[in-house]
């Protein structure tokens, strides 16, 4: 029997690493998908498209016209967009970001094709980013977690669809600073059927409070130091994922998450200043990807261990 229930895991492991080399392509377009969407509605705002007139009218009143540089500019600037190749998820190919080369479907084999390259690039010998085979690592081993504690069930891979979207989420708010909608209301929702179903071990009630309270209290928060210091200190992606784990996980583990977050990114903060990697204490640093990882390691570590490991989290519990 726990033969069988390893080699799931194991079986479950590999469908992981597939998984994570799918969501490499993720982490890496869907940012740019949404500049290019973002600039394209920019450039559309700057021109008139009656009845709907420009944004500029808009903003500084109906006698006011937008530049005529502006507007040629944005005309200009929209034709090119315009005449620039599909960018999905799913095209074009993968290609060497150097050299541009395609990559073959062989040397895409997840971390197999990295150790075999020698983690270089077949054609220009530029070396390929070890990130790579460590987010495919990552996912298949968070994958044969999933099944190795809630067996080949329903749950298991809604848990690994927890475990996908909070990794993209990771590396993107790392990478850009984004926290984008499409995959937090997807977390979202998926925490709130999953409650339904009774699937993720939260009554719904729970569920639904957790997801309010967690967008309520960084909200507040945000609001606050707004108020004290007049800037602003997290972009409202960070709401919304809090909710979205809320849903998952209940309204008892928010405090945790915040506090156990906040330590880890102080910690980091304090590190980075100390070294000289950040001359300006006032530079941002993400907040979404200690979010995201404490919502990673409260499933890892089970509600138990929490308490265990980091009792001052869970302190109001016991008032």
């Amino acid at each position: 029997m726990v033969f069988s229930h390893g080699v799931d895991a194991g079986l479950a492991g590999v469908f992981g690493l597939l998984v994570g080399s799918f969501l490499n392509v993720v982490i890496y377009r869907l940012p740019r998908m949404m500049y290019r969407e973002w600039l394209d509605e920019s450039l559309q705002n700057l021109q008139d498209a009656p009845p709907v007139p420009s944004l500029w009218k808009l903003v500084f009143g109906p006698g006011q016209d937008t530049p005529r540089e502006l507007e040629a500019a944005a005309t200009a600037g929209g034709k090119q967009l315009q005449a620039l190749p599909p960018f999905t998820i799913i095209g074009p190919a993968s290609r060497c970001p150097r050299c541009g080369t395609p990559i073959r479907w062989y040397q895409n084999v997840p971390v197999v094709s990295y150790l075999v390259l020698r983690g270089k690039c077949a054609a220009c010998g530029n070396p390929i980013s070890p990130r790579y085979p460590i987010v495919e690592l990552v996912t298949g081993g968070l994958f044969a977690f999933c099944v190795w504690k809630f067996g080949v069930s329903l749950q298991a891979a809604l848990w690994m669809a927890f475990c996908a979207l909070l990794l993209c989420q990771f590396l993107i708010d790392l990478d850009t600073q984004l926290l984008p909608d499409t995959l937090t209301y997807l977390l979202l929702w998926l925490g709130l059927g999953g409650a339904a179903l009774k699937l993720t071990g939260i009554p719904l009630a729970e569920a639904v409070w957790g997801a309010i309270l967690g967008y309520g209290v960084l909200w507040v928060i945000f609001q606050a130091y707004k108020l004290a210091t007049g800037r602003i200190g997290m972009g409202h992606g960070d709401f919304k994922l809090l909710a979205a784990l809320g849903a998952w996980l209940g309204a008892s583990y928010l405090l945790p998450i915040v506090l156990l977050s906040s330590v880890v990114g102080a910690v980091l903060g304090i590190a980075l200043i100390a070294i000289g990697r950040i001359a300006n204490r006032h530079i941002p640093i993400s907040f979404g990807p200690f979010l995201a990882a404490t919502g990673i390691l409260v499933l890892v570590l089970g509600p138990q261990a929490m308490r265990d490991y980091f009792p001052f989290a869970f302190a109001l519990d016991r008032l």
